[in-house]
């Protein structure tokens, strides 16, 4: 008797256990949100927030959302510089979050079990640029939630008054026919001829190469070059490929770093001493025509003292470097913030976690929290025109997110290997700028230092 009821026991501990098991799903978010389905019985979403700056505003998100749907969302914030290892700890326990956040490709790689695919989500369903999700196969496991852009930001009455000029030496009438390196080097060098009749110091402003303030160059400028590199071998960032590099389009990189060095407002050999603000600041006084950076920085323009450039006037263009097709091509505009939907929490969970993004980016509400508070770039044609952060840069990068008869190009700096990398990088581009360094190299640290960084 007792061995049979023993038995009944385990068959029933048995069946809970695969009936339980039936609500962890660790397929697809597939029933596709955006109304309450399925999310009765949930009263609660768990999220883990990235950045602290924004902690408060999610608490008004939550409140707001609890008064519209019923459902609270808890938030927790990590700590400055502790995002990965407070998801390892809280994925550990019995409050793990349903939404939570990866980096790009290589955070991918180390959430992969815990990512839900969400291609069927109706947040993904508006997202305009499906390549900038982190994909795997036919799966989507990371959408990206906000946009930045960068690229040469360039001021519109200083470029008009050079294509006014009647001596100049390009045939060239409007920004909007510099579609090519080639175009931009003519303008560039002539612009530089003629800086006293524009009443500048220079075309662009200070290639800031004092360490720690070198990421526009090692990072950022680095991104074009292996991106094409990467498109060209077919590379798969999710997978191995990407740990060994060429540098194919090393010369692509030359040609604009170049120009940007021998074009400045600052001789080339003084660089090492001068920072990002600095060099923001010669192009808000009006000493220069151009700038490498991103919308950010929109900012460390319209806030400076004495600013002469107005908001009408701030536009961006893409980085041409030469490379073949680059007319077709726009402005880089990219993320390292992608929300993922935790595969082990319960289907009823992740359908809210989803209904919840789908509010978020979707209601009028959240819209308005989104492009307020939180001062987002939304990548979801959820928004209309009008309905995005309220500076020039932001607009710009919308205007060329919304041009179709061009590709902005993606940020796949999220796989460089690491910091100590991008600084031996931004150093050896110092001694180049300075003459102590010949572009082979550079050319050759950039290779061999990516390959032993990844142990390869």
């Amino acid at each position: 008797m007792t061995k049979k009821i023993l038995s009944v026991l385990a068959a029933a501990l048995i069946l809970l256990g695969i009936f339980s098991g039936c609500n962890r799903n660790k397929g697809g978010v597939n029933t596709p949100s955006g109304n309450n389905a399925g999310t009765a019985t949930v009263k609660e979403i768990r999220y883990l927030n990235f950045k602290p700056e924004i902690a408060e505003v999610y608490d008004r998100i939550s409140a707001a959302y609890e008064k519209e749907k019923g459902v609270k969302l808890i938030v927790e914030t990590a700590a400055s510089g502790t995002y990965e290892s407070t998801l390892t700890a809280r994925m550990a326990t019995s409050s793990a979050p349903t939404l939570f956040q990866i980096n790009g490709p290589i955070g991918y790689t180390s959430w992969a079990d815990y990512c839900a695919d969400l291609k069927d989500t109706e947040l993904y369903k508006h997202l305009k640029d499906k390549s900038l999700a982190v994909s795997s196969g036919d799966g989507v496991y990371g959408i990206p939630y906000v946009v930045e852009g960068y690229g040469i930001i360039y001021n519109k009455k200083i470029l008009d008054a050079y294509f006014a000029l009647p001596n100049k030496a390009t045939d060239y009438s409007s920004a909007d026919e510099i579609t090519s390196f080639a175009a931009l080097k003519a303008v560039v060098e002539d612009m530089q001829k003629n800086k006293d009749k524009l009443g500048i110091s220079g075309v662009f402003a200070s290639t800031s190469l004092k360490t720690g303030e070198d990421w526009r160059w090692q990072t950022h400028l680095m991104n074009i070059p292996l991106t094409m590199e990467f498109k060209e071998k077919n590379i798969d960032l999710t997978g191995e490929g990407y740990k060994t590099i060429d540098f194919t389009y090393s010369d692509k990189f030359k040609n604009i770093f170049d120009l940007y060095i021998n074009n400045s407002t600052t001789d080339k050999k003084q660089l090492g001493t001068l920072d990002v603000t600095s060099s923001m600041a010669e192009f808000a006084l009006g000493k220069c025509a151009m700038v490498q950076n991103g919308n950010w920085g929109a900012s460390q323009i319209l806030n400076v003292s004495g600013n002469k450039v107005a908001p009408e006037d701030i536009k961006f263009m893409p980085i041409y470097t030469g490379a073949p097709g680059e007319e077709k091509t726009g402005i880089c505009i990219g993320t390292e913030n992608f929300i993922c939907i935790n595969s082990k929490s319960s289907e009823a969970e992740q359908k809210a976690a989803a209904d919840f993004l789908y509010w978020l980016f979707s209601s009028e509400t959240g819209k308005k929290f989104v492009t307020e508070e939180l001062g987002f770039i939304s990548p979801f044609d959820t928004f209309e025109e009008g309905e995005s952060p309220d500076d020039p840069l932001a607009r710009e990068v919308i205007r060329w997110m919304n041009k179709t008869d061009v590709t902005n190009l993606p940020w796949n700096f999220t796989v460089f290997p690491s910091q100590h990398y991008k600084d031996d990088l931004g150093a050896a581009l110092l001694k180049y700028a300075q003459g102590t360094m010949t572009w082979d190299e550079v050319k050759k640290l950039a290779v061999d230092e990516w390959k032993s960084e990844f142990g390869v």
